[in-house]
């Protein structure tokens, strides 16, 4: 167990999970004709991110300190990722009577206001944010993309834990 979370084989692993989320994102965009809110486009960044730091780390084949820079990375867009889920998921959960009337676009507010001004109207939500247009097991996409969040977060910290005992 403790070599397995310091080798590239998890790092791989990582890239083929979060291609996977992100495909069956694009399917159910692209082919079910679910359009994404701003909220959703910030997971899915979060999940690039998780993905690019796993193909870097995986390529690099981290040893001492590389493994504490890259699982460091990975704990932060997790984290960054999961804050975003839990916003989406209050706001699903919120009576109807106190959802946030629906906003602008995403393009449109990045092109109209400053970017600082733009991230915080995103990130606030909208009534967009709170539909919930699918289910699996009774569970809507943000709340599956916590628990991968949370998923990874955990494989990143055992990782930060094991390479500890690993290098002793």
């Amino acid at each position: 167990m403790i070599t397995l979370l310091n080798t590239r084989y998890f790092y791989l692993s990582l890239v083929l999970v979060c291609l996977c989320l992100l495909g069956f994102g694009l399917y159910l965009e692209h082919v079910r004709g679910l359009e994404p809110c701003p909220l959703c486009v910030f997971q899915r960044i979060a999940f690039i991110a998780i993905l690019g730091v796993s193909v870097i780390a995986a390529i690099h084949g981290p040893r001492h300190w590389g493994r504490y820079l890259y699982n460091g990375l990975l704990l932060i867009a997790s984290m960054i990722g999961g804050s975003i889920a839990a916003r989406q998921i209050w706001l699903q959960h919120l009576p109807a009577d106190q959802v946030p009337e629906c906003g602008p676009g995403l393009d449109y507010m990045l092109d109209a206001f400053p970017l600082t001004r733009a991230l915080g109207m995103i990130l606030r939500g909208s009534g967009e944010c709170a539909e919930v247009d699918w289910l699996f097991l009774g569970m809507s996409i943000a709340e599956w993309s916590l628990i991968w969040f949370v998923i990874f977060f955990i494989l990143a910290l055992i990782s930060i834990f094991t390479a500890k005992q690993a290098i002793r």
